[in-house]
């Protein structure tokens, strides 16, 4: 095996797709892909042993993507613009992909609601890369 065996699993941008209708372009930050199992305490009397831990549901965290600011911020505008009429839950592709361009997994989230975008922080006292941050709220992943 060659030492210079690349890690699959290394990725330098995840691409963002709104149902069909919003290609959101790539990001270069991706965080809260995940979930958790909500657990119940019951204590039962009598038994001083152990506290009974109980399952319940499955709680999703939200979904933060961030870049710098560049031509496809635009497209986040427009798909809060047709967000005015009401908003409706929908589903998100996301995508990791290699410095080649090829994918290495993807996650398919049901239920999205954007909850907030965030613009960058400019001062001209420090010269730092404008980014943005787009957070979505979801209710779970679709198969496949």
């Amino acid at each position: 095996m060659s030492e210079t065996t690349l890690d699959p699993a290394v990725s330098v941008c995840f691409k963002v797709k709104i149902d069909d209708d919003h290609d959101l372009g790539a990001f270069t930050g991706c965080d809260g892909l995940g979930c958790e199992v909500v657990m119940e305490q019951r204590e039962e009397g009598g038994n001083n042993a152990f506290v009974h831990q109980l399952p319940s549901r499955i709680k999703y965290s939200n979904v933060k993507l961030t870049r710098a600011v560049n031509a496809d911020t635009q497209k986040i505008a427009a798909w809060f613009a047709s967000l005015a009429s009401g908003v409706t839950r929908t589903t998100a592709h996301i995508v990791a992909m290699t410095v080649e361009g090829k994918e290495v997994w993807h996650w398919n989230l049901q239920g999205v609601v954007p909850v907030r975008w965030q613009g960058p922080s400019m001062s001209v006292d420090s010269a730092k890369v404008a980014t943005e941050t787009l957070e979505l709220a979801h209710h779970g992943f679709l198969p496949g």
